[in-house]
């Protein structure tokens, strides 16, 4: 199984998908990228959260984030599989998704879990910056339904901080305060956050959200 961890570049294939044959770096470009994993075609889990992630285009489109999904079943399922999302998810699924019915995807990103399902991808999420690099991933069972918003959160935080020497506390959300990296001396940061600080502790600071850096 597959040992990716963050920071690793995310590993480059070629598959048939949903709207035909793709090469994964040259499908992200430079846009940041979601690639999560399905357990298979028609299972109601699933059904609801490429809906949802249908749903949410204008978000990920906002934030430059191209999605790709991926399940152990064929083309022609997935096509039909589809037009069923489209109609029980009142949407249009407007990304592709991975025919990977040799599980060659699959288990170079480790979503097959032998203790879980010996055949079956894990509900796996892989977040993917501009440079190819792993930002974030997060593994789901297969009973439990991924939360899409913290999806968004958790991509607004890494676009945040990738370019800004700061991180996010606790239930952060965008617009909230933030904390001024430890790296950061009091002399740097009277100079990078020029609407001031707060000091609750000498490795506690906590400044307005910056504006985002790119």
């Amino acid at each position: 199984m597959s040992d990716l961890k963050l920071g690793d570049i995310a590993p480059d294939f070629t598959a048939d998908t949903s709207e035909g044959k793709i090469s994964f770096h040259e499908f992200l470009g430079d846009s940041w990228g979601i690639l999560f994993s399905h357990p298979a075609d028609y299972t109601p889990v699933c059904t609801t959260e490429l809906g949802a992630a249908a749903n949410y285009a204008e978000e990920f489109k906002k934030r430059d984030v191209k999605v790709l999904a991926l399940s152990v079943d064929g083309v022609k399922s997935h096509k039909d599989w589809i037009k069923d999302i489209n109609e029980t998810q009142n949407t249009t699924v407007n990304f592709p998704i991975i025919a990977d019915e040799d599980k060659k995807v699959s288990d170079l990103y480790g979503m097959i879990h032998p203790k879980a399902d010996n055949t079956l991808t894990v509900r796996s999420v892989f977040v993917i910056a501009p440079d190819k690099s792993i930002k974030m991933t997060l593994t789901y069972p297969a009973s439990t339904g991924r939360n899409f918003e913290e999806l968004l959160r958790v991509i607004d935080s890494l676009q945040l901080t990738v370019y800004n020497k700061v991180a996010t506390p606790a239930n952060w959300k965008h617009g909230d305060d933030v904390v001024i990296s430890p790296s950061v001396s009091n002399e740097e940061a009277d100079k990078m956050f020029p609407k001031g600080y707060k000091t609750v502790k000498p490795y506690l600071r906590t400044t307005a959200q910056p504006e985002l850096k790119k």
